[in-house]
């Protein structure tokens, strides 16, 4: 039996929501070009705040490189420069000098080795007596470097000279600095983080394997920044909320103590607290700024154009990360890894279908594309010849003036070039040689071979954006609520769509007839209802609830049914999902892994029996308010190979109930009230179990925590 028809369908995505969440990412990262002057005086203070934070960010960027190529002294420098509070705290001086100490000796020769010697003198020593406890046993420990070659594996020093300490020192650093300078990466940027390390815990808790485990994998590396640790003066803060500590501490896998310690640094400021943890997640920049990029073009955010036209031919290029790659590796190839071939340059796709493929690339003019024919039904033809071309001219032309308008409002996307200006001297080391392999590629092809590619890519590239366009009239339309119009060109385009696609024709022809009871064309509405609504039901028992509250509409001719009312975003999101599909355009991979991770998000907080006290800080509440239940379930529907194995799974264990105050009640699978909050804190702590095997205990001891607690221990 087809799983979809005994699981529950994937949770439906608020679209428009994250099109907000996304143009703001971008925006903040200085992704796109926006002119548009700020709409008030409150718009432009927040545009202020986010090119501050951009720039603390990048100053944040710029200190761990440096770090991370042992370049200790200009880490300083800038530190000094931009934040010098951060080094009164002298632990963190004591692991600067330390570790320029020993690049010092790295380096080999007899000059650096003086140095190595005066900074000794002058600065490790004198420190080391005012860090921690400790320090002074540690300088003493460090100083057998003089005598152990760095390539001694055999060593008292040899994790003194691993190179790991580096993106350690780095780590630690980007995190006191992020937290000093309140430089939190966007709200999005944390939101994915969040969402997908709760998938990977739901998925290995239930023992089941992700569907997108070839995006997540690569998405969000295993590494996480070592944490700012809190200083002397904060180890006597007050006991904080074990509420707070337990709702901390399971949202982002620390152990309370852990959790204890992030509070203390962010002075019991819970969120502050939960951020700090959440950007410590490292995240492959540039294969999240391609994601971004693939669906910012796909819903029609920005032009569909070259990414950077003005380095015509040169695109980033994430490479595989390998399961032994260093942090060093993997974050290099990650953040500085270029590409350059001769042509003009594509919109970066993947393949979905192809997990382990290993990349987020640039395909070559004459590779396949992420729409080929076959993935189009039999009897249509994905090329723009004969009479497709002759009905999709119709469609732009109908469309030109509208769609100029809409084309002036998209955005330009021109990439992360502050990052690569502002450290030339990272970027050369990262890519010299990458650079030249690929230049001598591309000089060994023929004058009529570069010809030949420039060509393909040009009529590749003019038919790709076609299909995009009318894609995006069709999204346009219907977003606008002209449900007659968008019949029309469907029709005319491809005749069997609605055959294939007959709830969102009911959909359609539901906002036709609302729109006639209101404007009290009583005898079109009915005919609409006669001809379309009620055979559409007839043929789905599923429509005809909806059918019924439509029919409702006679009975308040005066009420607006337009607008906000009517789930007009969400219905041209699922139109322009099913056309972009027909005419070859598939979703972005960035819905896939947003609805996959918002339906594993539910699917956990049903296990946890409570509410997620960080979804409304990075806007996943948002995410989650679908306007249509039916259209919801439909874009599900259409989704279904998505996480559809996971639901029977992720729901059989546990359900919710709401108590009269609108807090969570915790349910056992029988659906008796097991226990109180108190009695699940009180295990979750003394125990050290996740919330929701503590309630799967207390049920067992009618919710008596101290049974739970003396059965374990017994």
């Amino acid at each position: 039996m087809d799983s979809s028809s005994t699981s529950p369908s994937p949770s439906p995505v608020n679209w428009e929501a994250l099109d907000a969440l996304v143009i703001e990412f971008a925006k903040s990262e200085n992704l796109i070009e926006d002119s548009s002057p700020p709409s008030s005086p409150s718009s432009s203070s927040s545009s202020s705040c986010s090119s501050s934070s951009y720039h603390h960010r990048l100053l944040i960027l710029q200190v761990r490189r440096l770090l991370q190529f042992g370049d200790i002294d200009s880490a300083i420098d800038l530190l000094r420069l931009h934040a010098p509070s951060v080094l009164d705290d002298q632990r963190l001086l004591f692991r600067l000098q330390k570790q320029k100490f020993i690049e010092l000796l790295r380096k080999g020769t007899e000059k650096d080795r003086d140095s190595a010697i005066n900074c000794l003198r002058t600065a490790l020593a004198p420190s080391a007596l005012d860090a921690y406890p400790e320090a002074y046993e540690e300088f003493k420990h460090v100083l057998l470097a003089f005598i152990y070659d760095k390539d001694d594996q055999t060593s008292p020093v040899v994790n003194e000279w691993s190179e790991r300490r580096l993106f350690e020192l780095a780590g630690l650093m980007t995190s006191v600095l992020r937290a000093h300078l309140h430089a939190y990466d966007p709200v999005f940027s944390m939101a994915i983080r969040y969402l997908i390390s709760i998938h990977k815990g739901f998925c290995f808790r239930q023992g089941i394997s992700s569907p997108i485990s070839d995006l997540t994998e690569r998405l969000l590396l295993e590494e996480r920044d070592l944490p700012a640790t809190p200083q002397e003066g904060l180890f006597e803060a007050p006991p904080f909320d074990e509420v707070d500590i337990q709702a901390l501490a399971h949202a982002v896998e620390l152990t309370r103590q852990g959790a204890v310690d992030s509070l203390k640094f962010a002075k019991g400021d819970l969120f502050q607290a939960f951020q700090n943890e959440v950007c410590r997640m490292r995240l492959d920049v540039t294969m999240l700024d391609e994601l971004i990029h693939e669906y910012c073009v796909y819903r029609g955010i920005v032009d569909s154009g070259p990414s950077n036209p003005s380095s015509q031919g040169m695109q980033l290029v994430h490479e595989p990360s390998e399961s032994n790659q260093t942090e060093s590796e993997s974050t290099l190839s990650a953040d500085f890894s270029l590409e350059v071939r001769s042509g003009s340059s594509k919109l970066a796709d993947t393949d979905m279908d192809s997990p382990g493929t290993g990349a987020v690339s640039v395909q070559n003019p004459d590779a396949e594309e992420r729409y080929p024919c076959g993935t189009m039904s039999s009897h249509e033809d994905c090329s723009t010849s004969g009479i497709y071309r002759h009905k999709a001219s119709k469609i732009m032309q109908r469309n030109k003036s509208r769609g100029n308008m809409e084309r002036n409002k998209r955005k330009r996307w021109r990439g992360r070039h502050e990052v690569q200006d502002s450290f030339p001297n990272v970027l050369n080391r990262g890519c010299k040689q990458e650079l030249k392999a690929t230049t001598l590629v591309d000089a060994n092809m023929s004058e009529e071979q570069q010809v030949s590619e420039i060509s393909s890519a040009v009529d590749a590239s003019g038919n790709k954006e076609e299909k995009y366009e009318i894609m995006l009239a069709i999204k346009e339309l219907a977003s606008k609520g002209m449900a007659a119009e968008v019949v029309e060109e469907i029709n005319d385009m491809y005749s069997s769509f609605f055959t294939e696609n007959h709830v969102l024709l009911f959909q359609l022809k539901r906002i036709e007839f609302l729109k006639l009871v209101n404007s009290g064309d009583h005898t079109r509405a009915l005919k609409v209802a006669c001809t379309h609504l009620g055979p559409l039901a007839t043929r789905d028992p599923d429509l005809l609830k909806p059918l019924k509250e439509t029919l409702l509409a006679f009975l308040t001719p005066n009420e607006k049914f337009v607008g906000e009312s009517l789930p007009f975003h969400a219905l041209s999101t699922s139109l322009q999902v099913a056309i972009g599909r027909r005419l070859g355009i598939e979703e972005p991979q960035l819905m896939k892994i947003m609805r996959t991770t918002i339906h594993t998000h539910n699917e956990w907080f049903k296990l946890q029996m409570c509410k997620d006290r960080f979804e409304g800080l990075l806007k996943i509440n948002l995410l989650k308010e679908v306007d249509s239940p039916l259209l919801a379930d439909t874009l599900s529907k259409s989704s279904a190979d998505v996480c559809t194995h996971t639901s029977s799974q992720g729901t059989a264990t546990s359900s919710s109930r709401m108590q009269e105050d609108g807090s969570p009640a915790q349910v056992s699978s029988t659906g008796d009230v097991v226990s109180d909050e108190t009695a699940i804190l009180k295990v979750m702590e003394f125990l050290a179990l996740p919330r929701a095997d503590a309630i799967h205990l207390l049920a067992q001891y009618n919710g008596n925590a101290e049974t739970v607690i003396q059965q374990i221990f017994a």
